[in-house]
């Protein structure tokens, strides 16, 4: 209800008081700036949050697509299964960590406020009435501080003044109150406290919301704690950090801490990690003490090390809380009142302590999953590049494989009819004696040498026969796998490892190409199972034996014994044809490698075809990873990491103009983050395709570590408001350097100085180069020299990770290896463009070679590059500089020398030619001076 009378309801006031207009000002200007940024970072967390989820429906739906469709018609379950998993495996390791979206979100949820605590109820009341500038509350009518049962207040915006009794966050209580019953300068007591005889609870917990047209409201609510005796303070910052980010405020009136006090803010840092203003509000009736006669705040306050004691305060830190550099905000005591304007400082460290820790939270998950991502796009491509070379190399060497042992099955023939000859006639005498000793199983042989019956004959005989065979059998079948051992060693080895690399992604149920590979081997080596499981072998052996029995005739069943037995034995071995096994040993193991070599082959078929659906679906995982995942994640990165940058060092002022290239402007920034001097790129991105490959190379750039060869990147600022509103600028604040090769080649450098220059590149593009990164466009202008002519590469504009690469025509043409125009290329295009610089820093000048300047357009001079077109020989080069520009410029990629080949040779040559410089003049390189 509108309150009558009230002289502050109509314009927003921003009164007089001991901070003077000026503070509410400073308070109303930071805190509408963290709502500003607050904003970014809610825009920022909802696209970070709408992204993961489009990762996630992107995975399901490649799941769901894998299960119930697509995929060729060798495809099995077992491969669609594969296929799910491989997905599952590259995209689920990519979402939003539930703690920190927990805790960001919890940020971006909460509005920040103004809490009011204090000595007494009066007091709180008293500095209300300060911060406002209006006397809102009464500060002499409320009762002693232990009958005081102050309720909490909560002033917030409204275009009328309105008083009402409110459950907190909750609902208005229909409640008729003192204030609504007539004029009143402040608002009534007995409307600020609870009646003892009021029995309602909700009445009890119930807020008096304030609505009030005051400029300071309009950026941030104000909130008095209730009286200690009422609700401990504890308690009431429990309640209000679910949905505020409290600035706490504590006013003092008395010298000295009570113990109470002590007890109170003890309660408080052990629960909370929130600093707190220290504000010693002025005695009611007293005039501000001018500056002149103040007392001077000293070490020597008791409140100073009563704080100190409770570890609010440091000795190291200035107690009148005057802003300094820490990012983390500290709490501050202001014993005079007219410095109440330093709580605009302390409320902005609060206020981007917030800001900078939750946004610093966003950018490690960006990076981290952008890492991810990186990581990913290698492994994908080289999946995409080995496994055609590992199927390859496995159907290679499987082949050969089967053609050694079918060499072997042909070869080995004759010998192995000599070897079975051999063995018979070195194991006759044992076979003989040990048939002559042998122990019938299942036959009685009488003891006194009476014959028996056709049936126990026939069953002596077969055993007789079975014992020759069985160690015969073994005999053979370990020369015969002598003879083929050295294979395991050449070729099994290294294909049993590939194959078991190309089946990992499929089920284990289905490793079929691999047991096609161990039957190769079994015929082989297991030939002691072919020679008694019902094989051609063992059914000639016993018409043999069958034969032998129907030569032998008895007039009458014979005795059975030890000389009876021997000559069966006899009988049996004389009558085995050596020639006839070996040639059916041999066929028998050529008929198992054929039918073994043909299952293996449509079982590698069918794993290719596999591994075909797979690498389809992994290429065009790479390419959103490519083009949409990492691109869309980095411009997240770039706008979190901006908005850390701009909260802990504010905008940059632009200089002077240094030079403008194609995609920006160079600025001289003269101080920035702590760094002095800097260069500023004012970058702005005409579509979507540049803010990506920007985000992209801020991401690369930020995540190199430091290395004295590239120029170091100091942070970003995005520019909101670029040309007066009409367009957005990233702002990239850089390491200043003296100036850039080109100009240092046009002023003149010595010899031993452009070398060193030279080595400095390839050192720096090596270090690229071990971070898995290509710089893509190494030329004059991205070689920026320091004061003493060291040189550091810049502009990672086209740099990227090679597994990121799409195949675009980047860089400047002079520069660009001849497959750069092809879309296929690696690092080794630095290893070319460093060639054409090393042109130039032998030549000593930046004159164009001749085979570059007579083309007219860029067109022209690229397709003479195709052709060979490459930089002439000057007089003036040495044999050896030469010869390393054309091998660094080859038109072979294969045949470029490796950088960690060229540095020490460039060592070599600036050893040589400046040793012998400093001694006679050079005769294969002029000094440029």
């Amino acid at each position: 209800m509108e309150g009558d009378g009230v002289p502050w309801g109509s314009e927003p006031v921003s009164g007089p008081g001991p901070g003077g207009g000026g503070m509410i000002r400073e308070l109303c200007r930071g805190f509408g700036r963290y709502r500003r940024y607050l904003g970014r970072l809610r825009q920022n967390l909802r696209e970070t949050q709408k992204f993961f989820r489009d990762i996630k429906c992107s995975h399901n739906h490649t799941c769901l697509s894998s299960l119930t469709g697509g995929g060729g018609a060798e495809r099995g379950p077992a491969g669609d299964v594969a296929e799910t998993g491989l997905q599952a495996g590259q995209l689920s390791c990519i979402s939003f960590p539930p703690k920190e979206e927990k805790y960001l979100q919890q940020i971006v949820d909460c509005l920040p406020c103004i809490l009011i605590l204090g000595q007494d109820c009066n007091v709180k009341c008293q500095l209300l009435n300060l911060l406002l500038g209006v006397q809102v509350l009464p500060t002499t009518k409320l009762g002693s501080e232990e009958s005081c049962k102050l309720r909490r207040l909560r002033f917030t915006y409204g275009t009328q003044t309105r008083v009402s009794l409110a459950l907190p966050g909750q609902y208005e209580l229909v409640h008729t109150l003192v204030a609504h019953q007539g004029n009143w300068e402040t608002i009534p007591e007995e409307d600020l406290e609870v009646q003892e005889n009021n029995e309602d609870a909700a009445h009890v917990l119930a807020e008096l919301e304030v609505t009030m047209h005051h400029a300071l409201l309009q950026e941030v609510d104000v909130v008095v704690a209730p009286c200690q005796g009422l609700r401990p303070t504890v308690d009431v910052l429990g309640d209000l950090v679910n949905d505020f980010l409290p600035v706490i405020t504590y006013a003092l009136h008395k010298d000295e801490l009570s113990e109470r006090d002590e007890q109170e803010l003890q309660e408080i840092r052990k629960y909370f990690s929130f600093p707190v203003f220290f504000f010693k509000v002025p005695k009611l009736g007293s005039e501000i003490i001018d500056s002149s006669t103040r007392r001077m705040e000293s070490e020597r306050s008791p409140l100073y090390r009563q704080l100190i004691d409770l570890g609010y305060l440091s000795s190291s830190h200035w107690n009148c809380g005057a802003p300094g550099q820490d990012t983390k905000a500290q709490s501050m005591l202001v014993e005079q009142s007219e410095k109440l304007r330093h709580l605009s400082t302390f409320s902005h460290q609060v206020l981007q302590t917030r800001l900078v820790d939750a946004a610093k939270a966003l950018n490690l998950v960006h990076c981290h999953c952008l890492d991810i991502f990186i990581n990913q796009a290698f492994d994908m491509q080289r999946d995409l590049q080995i496994t055609p070379k590992r199927l390859e190399y496995t159907r290679k060497k499987e082949n050969e494989l089967y053609e050694s042992l079918m060499n072997i099955a042909n070869r080995k023939q004759e010998e192995m009819k000599d070897m079975i000859v051999e063995t018979l006639n070195t194991m006759k005498e044992e076979l003989l004696d040990d048939a002559t000793n042998m122990e019938f199983k299942d036959v009685i042989v009488p003891e006194n040498g009476e014959p028996v019956g056709t049936r126990e004959i026939k069953c002596c005989i077969r055993q007789i026969q079975e014992l020759i065979i069985s160690r015969l059998n073994q005999a053979v079948a370990n020369k015969l796998i002598s003879s083929v051992d050295y294979l395991r060693e050449s070729f099994v080895g290294t294909l049993e490892r590939c194959l078991q690399s190309l089946e990992k992604s499929q089920d284990v149920s289905v490793h079929i190409t691999s047991n096609y590979l161990k039957q190769i081997l079994n015929a082989a080596y297991h030939v002691e199972v072919t020679f008694h499981s019902g094989s051609s072998v063992t059914r000639m052996l016993w018409e043999q034996i069958k034969q032998i029995i129907q030569r032998i005739t008895w007039v009458s069943p014979p005795a059975i014994t030890l000389e009876w037995k021997r000559k069966v034995a006899q009988e049996a071995i004389e009558s085995l044809s050596a020639s006839k096994l070996a040639k059916s040993i041999c066929s028998q193991f050529r008929t198992r490698l054929n039918s073994s070599h043909e299952a293996f082959a449509a079982s590698l078929r069918q794993l290719e075809a596999g591994h075909s659906g797979r690498l389809e679906k992994t290429e065009d995982l790479w390419l959103r990873v490519r083009k949409d995942h990492a691109p869309r994640l980095a411009r997240l990165s770039l706008e979190s990491c901006s908005l850390q940058d701009v909260l802990l060092h504010r905008k940059p002022k632009l200089g002077q103009e240094l030079g403008r290239g194609q995609y920006g402007v160079v600025y001289l920034c003269d101080n920035w983050g702590g760094h002095f001097p800097c260069a500023l790129k004012s970058v702005v991105p005409p579509d979507e395709k540049h803010w990506n490959d920007l985000a992209l190379e801020f991401h690369y750039m930020r995540s190199l570590p430091k290395h004295e060869r590239l120029v170091d990147l100091h942070g970003s600022v995005i520019d909101y408001n670029y040309g007066g509103g009409s367009s957005i600028a990233v702002l990239l604040i850089m390491e200043r350097l003296h100036r850039d090769l080109y100009t240092g080649l046009k002023a003149g450098l010595t010899l031993e100085t452009r070398l060193q220059i030279a080595l400095d590149v390839v050192e720096g593009i090596r270090f690229l180069h071990s971070q898995g990164l290509v710089h893509r466009d190494i030329k004059l202008k991205n070689v920026l020299l320091d004061k003493q002519n060291r040189a550091k590469i810049t502009d990672l504009g086209f740099c990227k990770p090679e597994a990121m690469m799409s195949g675009s025509i980047v860089g400047t043409p002079i520069h660009m290896a001849p497959e750069l125009f092809t879309g296929k290329y690696d690092n080794s295009v630095d290893v070319y463009a460093f060639g054409i610089l090393f042109w130039y820093i032998c030549s000593g000048s930046v004159k164009l070679p001749e085979a570059f300047e007579r083309c007219a357009s860029k067109d022209h001079l690229w397709n003479n590059v195709r052709r060979g077109a490459r930089p002439e020989r000057l007089p003036v080069f040495d044999e050896e500089c030469w010869q390393l520009m054309e091998a660094c410029w080859d038109g072979d990629p294969l045949k470029r020398p490796l950088l960690g080949i060229v540095q020490p040779m460039l060592q070599g040559i600036m050893n040589r030619l400046c040793k012998s410089n400093s001694e006679q003049p050079n005769r294969g390189l002029d000094d440029s001076t």
